[in-house]
């Protein structure tokens, strides 16, 4: 039947998604590893949409899980794209430079994995397949890291750095993903009843989990196995609880690998940097990152929370509240100049940005999963539980917890939208949820309007895929603007960039190019003929339009107003009529955005001084050193 085939090309798309998302991205390219899997995400996913569209063509059945979960992933979506509207700054909250985490488009796309996910995989087979393709997805990764600890150059493949470097960005990135394999693995192990080489696969996994934890050496990643072994280990006993002896002996043996992992991770957790640092320190493995702290994340998100109470500032606009509202303690750390797009945790990033109505949203779902899941498992718990519907839901968990208290990457955040849906699909396919079935090929009326709507989904699937690919193709152009070796292919490459995907950080890199190629008539040091002069004037014309467009485009980022303020304080070396007035005029927007910032007042003490006006000049300086007293 047409239908079946449809089904199964839409079914494999997904599973691709899904299972070479860990292990996705392009080699000796200038696009980042998770740029990549962005693209590998999107066109997945539409590919999965337009067959799954095309199959109902043929059959004429739309078959939906009725489930609250999914209703409660819905009111995130809407609560996120009511902040987007409501944004001063749109563009940033729907789309970002390069389909940032946690913009609409993002939570829409983890909405709709989800919802396919549930509406897909339906069956044991098929989760199985999930299951046992993952795992070997998993445990690829963690071989190419773990051969990059001891040939970085070798296997950096053209875009990777040195070894802390790899297929999900950093050490812990990757330190989340060695969890969930660890945790997969794990649960297998205890209530699946698999062949012996897929055991010894699943043990080899283990094991390489456990090593790679210890060399990432991150603490969260301890705590929650060692919280997960725990549940495992309880859960398997609480089977057999209220059988006879003959009978528990069929259902479950001690669960000895649980009680090691928890013994394994307790140990690191109590034991700190004298043993969880033997292993790094012995690969030569410095796992540094520097992240606001949950301390930190509350006191901006407070501050944020009190002007924007009900929708918030935005989606994906952390980085501007940090500016605005960062504690002044952090002035006296090395990283008082550095601006974070994210909290100390995805979830609280999103709480910050997306206000009331986005606390919320997030709330209730998270109670009605939780809750869903709790109640499937303690409902059958004494006559055992799919294993495979219980795995999707530890898995989804686990992500969940980790995204909580670490800024965890697209790949994490992806991958627990998949398993909230499969988790929802399997519970529909064994009753747990009622499914809900139209049907339109009989009725005429139904059939055109069904149709039609099928055929829309279709045309918006593969209409946001091409758009995607068109920002996407952006980046490789950015690429070029930093490895170009001569002015006239790095203003090429910008401009591509910006007529693919026109956005503040491109304006300003523009901006930098121009300014540049300004510098080196400045040092020429010789008297410049009128065809330079010319040049220069124009130059400088670009340069000026860039830092507008960048304003333009984002008024709320400091940083554009800075990008404006150097150039213009470029120009007072040129004679520009006015500039040092508008240097400072741009400084002083900047200051407004970031008044935290030193650096931003030193830059104005800096024009007053130039020009001689020593007061003021004295004052913005003493303004620093109180900001920043060890500014040297």
């Amino acid at each position: 039947m047409l239908s079946n085939i449809l089904d199964r090309i839409s079914f494999v798309a997904l599973s691709v998604v899904i299972v070479l998302l860990p292990v996705f991205f392009l080699p000796f390219s200038k696009i980042p590893v998770e740029t990549s899997k962005s693209l590998l995400l999107v066109i997945g996913l539409a590919i999965s949409v337009i067959f799954w569209a095309a199959a109902r063509f043929s059959d004429g059945k739309v078959l939906i899980p009725k489930s609250n979960i999914l209703l409660g992933g819905a009111g995130i979506v809407i609560a996120v794209l009511l902040s987007s509207i409501l944004s001063s700054t749109s563009a940033i909250s729907f789309f970002g430079i390069m389909f940032d985490i946690g913009t609409f488009w993002f939570i829409f796309a983890g909405f709709i994995l989800m919802l396919f996910s549930a509406i897909i995989i339906n069956n044991s087979q098929k989760a199985m397949f999930i299951i046992s393709s993952l795992s070997l997805s998993l445990g690829l990764v963690l071989l190419f890291q773990l051969f990059r600890f001891f040939m970085p150059m070798t296997l950096s493949l053209g875009i990777l750095g040195d070894k802390t470097d790899g297929l999900l960005g950093n050490l812990n990135n990757l330190g989340i993903l060695v969890g969930l394999s660890g945790i997969m693995s794990l649960f297998v192990l205890e209530f699946f009843k698999v062949s012996k080489i897929f055991k010894w696969i699943l043990g080899i996994l283990l094991v390489l989990s456990l090593f790679m934890a210890a060399a990432v050496n991150f603490s969260l990643v301890w705590e929650l196995l060692g919280l997960f072994a725990l549940i495992i280990f309880v859960y398997k006993i609480s089977l057999s609880s209220g059988k006879d002896v003959e009978e528990k002996a069929k259902v479950t043996n001690f669960p000895a690998f649980s009680f090691g992992i928890v013994m394994l991770s307790l140990l690191f957790f109590m034991s700190g940097q004298f043993i969880g640092g033997f292993l790094p320190n012995r690969l030569g493995i410095s796992n540094i990152e520097i992240r606001p702290s949950m301390e930190a994340t509350m006191s901006v998100a407070k501050s944020s929370l009190s002007k924007d109470l009900v929708f918030g500032v935005g989606p994906n606009r952390f980085n501007e509240i940090w500016s605005s509202y960062k504690p002044a303690v952090i002035n006296a750390t090395r990283f008082w100049n550095t601006s974070f797009n994210t909290g100390s945790g995805f979830l609280p990033t999103m709480a910050a940005t997306t206000g009331l109505v986005g606390i919320l949203a997030l709330i209730s779902f998270f109670f009605l999963f939780i809750s869903s899941g709790v109640k499937m498992l303690f409902a059958h718990i004494k006559k055992g539980v799919s294993g495979e519907i219980a795995l999707f839901f530890f898995g989804a968990v686990y992500l969940f917890i980790a995204s909580f208290f670490y800024s965890v990457g697209l790949l994490a955040i992806m991958l627990a939208f998949a398993f909230v849906g499969i988790f929802i699909g399997l519970s529909s396919g064994a009753g747990t949820n009622k499914v809900w079935s139209y049907s339109f090929l009989s009725d005429p009326r139904k059939s055109f309007f069904s149709i039609l709507l099928l055929i829309v989904l279709m045309i918006i699937s593969a209409g946001i895929s091409f758009k995607f690919i068109e920002r996407f193709a952006s980046v490789a152009y950015l690429g070029d603007v930093f490895t170009a070796t001569d002015m006239p292919q790095a203003e090429f490459a910008i401009n591509r960039a910006l007529l693919l995907n026109a956005n503040d950080l491109y304006f300003r890199t523009g901006t930098q190019v121009y300014a540049t190629k300004v510098n080196t008539f400045l040092n020429k040091g010789e008297a410049l003929t009128e065809q330079e002069k010319a040049e220069l004037q124009n130059s400088f014309d670009s340069a000026l339009n860039s830092a507008g467009q960048a304003i333009a485009y984002n008024p709320s980022n400091y940083l554009n107003y800075e990008s404006l303020g150097g150039l213009y304080q470029l120009a007072t070396t040129i004679g520009v009529e006015g500039a040092s007035t508008k240097a400072i005029e741009a400084y002083t927007k900047a200051l407004e955005l970031n008044p935290q910032n030193p650096g931003l007042k030193l830059a104005i003490g800096r024009i007053y001084l130039a020009e001689g006006k020593t007061s003021d000049a004295k004052m913005y300086i003493e303004e620093s050193l109180t900001l920043k007293p060890d500014y040297i």
